[in-house]
């Protein structure tokens, strides 16, 4: 299965868009490109069982963390404009392909 080139990136700003946690927003702080997956900074959280491992220093019990969202449920949310939008890609003079804001033209990539 060919891997897709996601529009959202390591680090973006993002807003939910479906699922209990829509509305929220937040920094990616991971992506998996093979599933078209995001994990974001402080959304769908999931309590994880964990077994103590006094060789690697964990401590058992309940652990809260961030799963993964699908791609398609974030919307990235544009460093100039301040609002979701879709992204579109163009190639500048010099050759570089950045990112854009479909609203405001603005690019996301410095």
């Amino acid at each position: 299965m060919p891997q897709l080139q996601s529009p959202v990136k390591k680090d973006d700003n993002v807003v939910v868009l479906s699922g209990r946690d829509r509305g929220k927003r937040g920094r990616v702080l991971r992506v998996v490109p093979a599933t078209n997956r995001v994990v974001v900074e402080g959304v769908n959280f999931i309590k994880k069982h964990t077994k103590p491992n006094p060789q690697r220093n964990i401590q058992g019990g309940i652990v809260e963390r961030e799963a993964a969202l699908h791609a398609s449920n974030v919307q990235i949310v544009c460093p100039e404009c301040g609002r979701p939008t879709r992204v579109g890609r163009k190639v500048l003079e010099d050759g570089t392909r950045v990112r854009f804001c479909r609203k405001c033209q603005g690019v996301m990539d410095k």
